[in-house]
């Protein structure tokens, strides 16, 4: 265990990863619009960040395929960050208010009702 390598101890809440992690994917599934904004920004981002790498035109066009695939990917990943710091937050203000056990119920609860919004939502769209 990492515990018994390193020379200090720590502890780990694991009921308040768990309802940190229930509360961001309520919301990561809940504010798909908002993810699908955010990922777009980050591409973007990444973009431009990775365009200022490059002296050269032909170089850059080389590779530019890939490059922006991969950036995509990266930026699709990196989309789930704000999503766990809003979901932290949640948990923890909702654990200081009415106690620990209501963070992960009210996380499930959250996760079951932004699942069937998002069903009906995509739904919806199909269906237009």
């Amino acid at each position: 265990m990492l515990t018994e390598i390193l020379p200090f101890r720590f502890e780990l809440d694991t009921i308040a990863i768990a309802g940190a992690s229930l509360w961001s994917l309520a919301l990561y599934l809940g504010l798909s619009r908002v993810n699908e904004w955010v990922i777009e920004q980050l591409n973007r981002w990444f973009n431009f960040a990775e365009r200022s790498l490059y002296t050269s035109q032909s170089e850059f066009e080389k590779t530019r395929k890939a490059r922006e695939s991969q950036n995509a990917f990266y930026a699709s990943l990196f989309s789930i960050a704000p999503f766990l710091v809003v979901g932290a937050l949640l948990n923890c203000g909702l654990e200081n208010s009415l106690g620990e056990s209501w963070g992960i119920s009210t996380g499930i609860l959250a996760c079951i009702s932004a699942g069937i919004y998002e069903l009906g939502r995509r739904d919806g769209e199909s269906s237009d």
